[in-house]
């Protein structure tokens, strides 16, 4: 090969590498811009999100208590009560249906499959969940808006925004989960 020719072929392939180096840009460019596009539908419909790090870090949505919480409107026993409130709320009501299995024996202790112990443990940590979660509401004196708002922002993790249907709303919402949050710390503390 001469040297004219080496030296077009370092030529043709610095061109690639660059043109390469450029599509990359573009992507993430677009990449960036529709994440940023996305960020501000959903925030702009109520949901609240953690700035990145940096430039390339990843956006993280924020659940309603943590949201709340960054902002200094509930204090640390609030946040923990609704953290409570949350937990038992998705084990009892977000917990994906029992499936349906033909190894199920009455008596089955688990030997050959184990699938027969496995749903009954599932079964029994949903009840226990359900019962504990009907324990908080009665402390609540079942009272509807109470237990909506505990439900929508501890349960379904909504920031107040998401849980309503303004601004306005949103800050009843928000009252009243502290209100909410302020009778089951209590019962924590009793």
């Amino acid at each position: 090969m001469s040297r004219a020719q080496v030296l077009a072929r370092l030529e043709r392939e610095r061109l690639a590498a660059a043109e390469r180096r450029g599509r990359e840009r573009l992507a993430a460019s677009e990449v960036r811009a529709g994440v940023a596009e996305t960020v501000a539908l959903e925030s702009g419909r109520g949901a609240a999100f953690a700035e990145p790090a940096s430039e390339r870090g990843p956006y993280r949505r924020l659940p309603g208590l943590a949201w709340l919480s960054a902002r200094g409107r509930l204090r640390p026993e609030q946040v923990a009560a609704g953290e409570r409130y949350g937990g038992l709320w998705r084990a009892a009501e977000a917990e994906p249906a029992l499936r349906s299995t033909l190894d199920i024996r009455p008596g089955d202790t688990g030997g050959r499959s184990g699938v027969g112990t496995e749903v009954l443990a599932l079964a029994e940590r949903r009840a226990q969940a359900r019962r504990r979660l009907e324990q908080l509401r009665d402390r609540l004196g079942r009272q509807p808006d109470l237990v909506s708002a505990c439900d929508r922002i501890c349960g379904q993790e909504l920031t107040p925004r998401e849980a309503s249907r303004n601004d306005r709303e949103a800050g009843k919402v928000e009252v009243i989960l502290a209100v909410a949050l302020d009778l089951l710390s209590a019962e924590a503390r009793n």
